[in-house]
């Protein structure tokens, strides 16, 4: 029989289990918006700011001020226009990926006006995780947005894929296959996939593998190669010549 003492402390212990299984409430995502159109870049935090799971907490109107205001406020992703006064989009993407310290540098999204724009190549190289075009739709950014704080690539619909093709064509880098030397013929096979935009369900159905098994592989393609996400992964199938700009197959 159980005491009067000892009902109190079973209870609490109870209380301590179910509170535990309870998952934390998940932070806001931080956002900082860059562009030096004063409408434009009220307009991006106005709308980023009606969603109960985004902060904006902070604009720049150049690429230096976007610089110094991320590196005070931490944010995890930033919407960076390309072409700004002081510096630009491309160098503040470098100067920020570049940054060494225990917090990740943020994910960088490019704001164009144009789909295949040269300078959003350059910062896709620097380091951007994805782009889209300033004519997107609301739900498309905050769908963007939350690809790339979820530590995704933004490569749907294929756009960026077409951009990365283009100028790795236009200009030509000498092919660092040497560079994939630490990858499985397997994995090879995966980096040569990604480079075509293929989606994890995708991916699966090619190599006949289930989705977690395709999750391992992609994993291990970015850790081998030191690579943050999908997006520098394609980039890296290109500049190494593992896929040839236009041929549609390996080099």
């Amino acid at each position: 029989m159980t005491t009067p003492e000892a009902a109190p402390e079973a209870v609490a212990g109870t209380n301590a289990e179910a509170a535990a299984d309870v998952p934390a409430e998940p932070h806001p995502v931080r956002i900082v918006v860059a562009d030096d159109h004063e409408v434009v870049r009220a307009g991006y935090a106005g709308l980023l700011a009606t969603q109960p799971d985004f902060i904006v907490v902070g604009t720049a109107r150049d690429g230096a001020e976007a610089v110094r205001v991320c590196r005070e406020q931490r944010p995890d992703v930033v919407l960076m226009d390309v072409r700004m006064p002081v510096s630009d989009g491309i160098q503040a993407t470098a100067e920020l990926m570049g940054d060494a310290g225990p917090a990740r540098p943020p994910r960088v999204l490019i704001l164009t006006t144009f789909d295949l724009d040269e300078h959003v190549y350059d910062a896709l190289i620097a380091g951007a995780s994805g782009f889209l075009l300033k004519d997107v739709t609301a739900e498309r950014l905050f769908d963007a947005v939350r690809v790339v704080a979820a530590g995704e690539a933004l490569l749907a619909p294929g756009v960026t894929r077409r951009l990365i093709a283009e100028f790795a064509r236009l200009k030509p880098r000498a092919p660092r296959r040497d560079a994939l030397a630490v990858l499985t013929p397997r994995e090879s096979e995966v980096l040569r996939l990604l480079a075509e935009g293929l989606s994890n369900p995708e991916l699966a159905g090619r190599l006949r593998v289930g989705e977690e098994t395709v999750k391992t592989h992609v994993s291990r393609v970015l850790s081998k190669l030191g690579l943050r996400d999908r997006t520098q992964a394609v980039v890296m199938a290109y500049e190494t010549g593992l896929v040839v700009p236009g041929a549609g197959s390996t080099a």
